[in-house]
């Protein structure tokens, strides 16, 4: 087969493939060489997920979009699904909706195919791809992806460099190894009678990128940003879906003098972080729902001393232990409110999986600028996704701690009323500078008390930093025109990004804000944001609305407030949010008054 993808009129501008299997059988590494083939071959793209809850084995699939534009998340019916074999299939079918049509590739030996799948299929083509694993003397998934690459039109070149990247440290024969098999995969394809499906999963030719691109995931993102933002100790005790960040950490921190220690539990990681931090040195904890929660009582000392910290919280399908391999936006209400008291602090959320580089090292300068913790809330789907991404820029963030210099024996008044609310803080040592830093409410001089009046004073201080901080236009990405807006957070941005330039390609206008600032609620910019809009849609991953909720309470909302929205694992896609807005506009429902909550159906 030619190194260069045929011409053909019918080529996709995207494509998207799942490949299924049992654990062990090397689905999730057959996704990622996909996409780091397509990277090299000058596509983009972004490759998730999707497992089970067992720390070993157990069921798997991976989900790959490829295009020629830049995507952020996933269409809502795949073009091609590849079975190693159907084990446990039915635990995440919902997730994996074939397109009509659509063209299903298995294993001889995989067994029967699933109902829904027979159903939608316009072909089932049973492949001896075990068999020719063991000719090949390679592994099934490497057969299989030779197929997949055959249908699309990905260069041989480019499947051996992702084969030689992936496996080049295990040596040269399993190099050799997985390209026999990638062979072999081909050579089957070419072998059926696929001509229709080939013209018709064939990607457009791409063009070629000036750079190499970057294959990043969220969390590799959020450990960069913390690091590039100054972070030099990290505490954590490991939890999926978060884990991978702090073993990305580990070398990274080392080689720039930090240091990242495994704590026996959540309650030492915030602990540790708080005096670390305490000491002047930036630092971060990395955790998902359950270690958040044991964290609240540690984050309410560090708000009432005033110390900066950041946690990461990867959110994952909940209560108690959930979903830990699913991504859901449920944590939103304990970020938001659950220390107990008054308890000032930021919340933040990034928008995709490269932007968690912006994000988290943005947390880091806003926690060390105004001597509060900040929570920064990824989830699942961003954090492990993979994607295709051009070079990222360091962002320009400037870290810097008001510190206090040498001060007169017993003068030093660490929570001193300033105008901006944020008082020089003194690193231990300091001459004159000693203090108490505890959870006691206290007076200016840091001296326990009681008094209505000290605490008045301190909580007015603590909530008047971050009030009156300038975030600058960095609080959300706001895009489009036009009387529809869709709101939303975090992951569910990709697909709202992906609607509103579908629906602007069919001559539909809306304006699309996506919230990175979520706490404190910067709510003057959102109402004029707003201003004009007659119907509003929020677009969340949630059973309960919580996002809508937390924007009723706060914010004068539009006319109409439609509510978009479903619990996890199944994120909103964007044929969803374009479905949601045409109904909007279909149902003629611009009321002149009152406000009118509705609840957009979600298939």
């Amino acid at each position: 087969m030619s190194d260069t993808p045929q011409d053909n009129a019918a080529a996709r501008e995207s494509v998207s493939v799942a490949i299924t299997g049992s654990g062990g059988a090397g689905v999730i590494t057959a996704g990622e060489m996909l996409l780091a083939a397509a990277a090299h071959a000058g596509w983009h793209g972004i490759q998730t997920r999707s497992v089970g809850p067992q720390i070993r084995g157990g069921e798997a699939v991976s989900m790959v979009r490829l295009a020629t534009f830049p995507v952020e998340a996933h269409d809502d019916a795949f073009h091609l699904l590849v079975a190693v074999d159907w084990r446990n299939f039915d635990r995440f079918a919902a997730e994996v909706l074939l397109a009509q049509g659509g063209l299903v590739i298995m294993d001889k030996a995989a067994g029967d195919v699933p109902p829904p799948l027979k159903e939608r299929a316009g072909k089932i083509l049973s492949l001896p791809l075990s068999k020719a694993a063991k000719e090949a003397g390679s592994r099934v998934n490497m057969v299989a992806l030779g197929c997949i690459a055959a249908l699309l039109g990905i260069p041989e070149s480019s499947l051996e460099h992702a084969a030689r990247r992936r496996f080049a440290a295990k040596g040269e024969k399993l190099v050799e190894a997985s390209l026999a098999g990638l062979r072999a995969g081909r050579d089957l394809t070419m072998q059926e009678d696929l001509a229709d499906h080939i013209a018709n999963l064939r990607l457009d030719r791409p063009e070629k990128p000036d750079k190499p691109r970057w294959i990043v995931s969220g969390n590799q993102m959020a450990g960069l940003g913390a690091v590039h933002a100054g972070v030099r100790f990290v505490a954590a005790y490991p939890i999926t879906p978060a884990s991978d960040l702090l073993e990305w950490m580990t070398p990274v921190l080392s080689a720039e003098g930090g240091m990242l220690v495994q704590a026996e539990d959540e309650l030492a990681s915030i602990n540790m972080i708080i005096g670390s931090s305490f000491g002047g040195v930036p630092s971060m904890t990395a955790t998902s729902g359950p270690g958040l929660a044991l964290m609240m009582e540690g984050l309410g000392l560090a708000v009432s001393a005033e110390i900066p910290v950041v946690v990461v919280n990867v959110q994952r399908g909940g209560p108690s232990t959930g979903i830990p391999t699913k991504s859901e936006q449920t944590d939103l209400n304990i970020a938001l409110c659950g220390m107990h008291g008054e308890a000032p602090h930021l919340v933040l959320a990034p928008l995709s999986a490269a932007d968690c580089l912006f994000t988290t090292a943005w947390a880091v300068e806003l926690a060390e600028a105004l001597q509060a913790p900040a929570i920064v809330l990824s989830d699942q789907k961003i954090a492990q996704m993979k994607a295709i991404s051009d070079p990222l820029p360091l962002p320009a963030v400037k870290v810097a701690r008001k510190v206090s210099e040498a001060c007169a024996p017993h003068a030093y008044k660490r929570y001193a009323l300033t105008e901006d609310g944020v008082s020089p803080m003194a690193l231990p040592g300091t001459p004159g500078c000693m203090y108490t830093a505890d959870g006691l409410e206290h007076g200016e001089n840091a001296v326990p008390s009681s008094r209505a009046e000290d605490h008045a004073a301190m909580l007015e201080k603590r909530a008047r930093k971050l009030r009156n901080h300038d975030y600058g236009p960095a609080w959300a990405e706001v895009n489009g025109e036009g009387e529809i807006a869709v709101i939303c957070w975090g992951s569910t941005a990709g697909p709202v990004h992906e609607a509103a330039r579908v629906l602007a390609r069919e001559g539909i206008s809306i304006r699309t804000v996506s919230m990175r600032l979520l706490s404190p609620l910067p709510i003057e910019a959102l109402e004029e944001t707003l201003a004009g809009v007659k119907t509003l849609i929020v677009a969340e991953n949630s059973h309960s609305g919580q996002f809508l909720h937390y924007l009723r309470a706060w914010c004068d909302l539009p006319q109409e407030v439609i509510s978009l929205k479903h619990a996890g694992p199944r994120p909103i896609t964007a044929p969803e949010v374009r479905r949601a807005v045409i109904d909007a506009i279909g149902g003629g429902r611009m009321q002149e008054s009152n406000i009118a909550l509705k609840e957009a159906p979600v298939s």
